[in-house]
């Protein structure tokens, strides 16, 4: 045999790229394999008989059913019945169960067949500046225990919170009372029942405002503790790609307190550099921000207030027993939805929340009282309005009343933020 021919030390078929674990580029593959090339099939594992297949593992062999004598299909078509109060104690089953119920599969056939279930979840402020949230089952008027607040939003003040795809809630943004502005963003998941991060925002920010469209989270404007104290920056949070980025700016710095989504446009108010009330309005499509151009509801809007069936609708009074409707013909609000039955002005009894639930209005008040209003039906207000009662609401409404008669209407506690998870 010619000396200067040298059979090749490794069959061309192999993976050259991943002769060894250490070889982490293919300059460093050819130190040991002259004339190796990047491996253009990255499915074929590295093997010593490359020219032998080894069979595929079957991973059903020793799989459990998810439910003894039944196929997985018929298993899961059952466990998806299962009313979402108990799925907390499905998640500790087993490990199958808690795969099924943490993955999209299982929600997305739930409510492809009308079983999903929309819950109440409020984020409140005690006594003591710390944060706790509780859950709400409307079906079993039943308050739900929850996984604990991260601990950097325990006592952060000036975060956002918004829901993206139904049963994802998100806290972003905020001051910490010891780091100061933050771009930490951390979601909870009503699949597992875990807190999960996401990734930062661009820019530390506080007291902003934010919203949600076409399942894209914005946020605009607020705070942060540079030599530009108010901003103008605007980014938007994909999902579906993961990441941050930035989008138009506003027309001038704001710092938000109150913003809705109405028509498709996101809608802000708040106070600008010198402390002016400015207004401003986005269209997604455009990418531009302008002046509303409806004054009447801009003059008229009042905090809290909640867009459904296309219709936008506010509160009128501070303990939140009467409703009103916004008129975009006329640019004014009317239409008062009055139940006849008002709470009085105590703190307690101030209505911090208004949230579409199950095609109603859900109104929620610091006491943790919760009142539901068919807007879509006429007739006498005893047949509109509907009162939930949770657990425990009956002692925190008669320690109300006797706070409100002894003439201690401070507010020991208050809620911060509510929004409504569906699975």
């Amino acid at each position: 045999m010619d000396r200067g021919i040298q059979p090749p030390l490794v069959d061309t078929t192999a993976c050259l790229c991943r002769v060894d674990a250490g070889l982490k580029t293919v300059a460093g593959a050819k130190r040991f394999v002259p004339g190796s090339k990047l491996c253009l099939q990255p499915d074929i594992k590295p093997s010593i008989h490359p020219t032998r297949q080894k069979p595929p593992r079957d991973r059903t062999r020793n799989q459990y059913p998810l439910l003894p004598g039944l196929p997985d299909d018929l298993a899961i078509a059952c466990l998806t019945r299962v009313p979402r109060i108990e799925h907390r104690t499905l998640r500790f089953v087993c490990k199958r169960w808690y795969r099924l119920l943490a993955g999209n599969y299982f929600y997305s056939l739930r409510k492809k067949l009308q079983m999903a279930e929309e819950w109440v979840y409020v984020m409140k402020r005690d006594k003591n500046r710390k944060m706790t949230w509780h859950g709400f089952d409307p079906l079993n008027r039943f308050w739900q225990p929850l996984p604990p607040v991260p601990k950097e939003y325990s006592e952060a003040l000036g975060f956002g919170c918004a829901v993206l795809s139904g049963c994802h809630l998100y806290i972003f943004g905020g001051k910490d009372p010891v780091k100061g502005s933050m771009r930490r963003v951390v979601y909870y998941s009503a699949r597992t029942n875990k807190w999960h991060r996401a990734p930062d925002m661009l820019r530390r920010r506080h007291f902003f405002g934010s919203c949600v469209m076409n399942n894209c989270l914005y946020v605009a404007g607020g705070e942060n503790e540079g030599a530009q104290r108010s901003l103008r920056s605007v980014e938007v949070y994909d999902p579906s790609k993961n990441r941050w980025s930035f989008v138009s700016d506003m027309s001038t710095a704001m710092v938000p307190f109150i913003g809705v989504v109405y028509g498709g446009k996101w809608f802000l108010k708040g106070l600008g550099p010198h402390r002016q009330v400015v207004s401003e309005m986005y269209q997604p499509e455009t990418n531009v921000w302008t002046r509303p151009v409806h004054d009447g509801m801009v003059s008229g809007w009042r905090n809290p207030s909640a867009c459904i069936d296309g219709k936008l609708y506010a509160l009128e009074c501070k303990d939140g027993c009467k409703v009103r409707v916004y008129d975009e013909e006329t640019d004014s609000w009317s239409k008062h939805i009055d139940s006849k039955m008002h709470m009085g002005n105590s703190k307690g009894f101030e209505a911090a929340a208004l949230v579409p639930l199950n095609g109603k209005l859900c109104i929620i008040r610091n006491n943790m009282s919760i009142s539901l209003v068919n807007v879509g039906k006429d007739g006498a207000a005893e047949h509109l309005w509907e009162t939930l009662a949770g657990k425990g609401q009956l002692k925190t409404l008669v320690s109300s009343l006797w706070s409100s008669l002894a003439g201690r209407n401070h507010l020991k506690s208050h809620i911060v933020y509510c929004q409504v998870l569906k699975a």
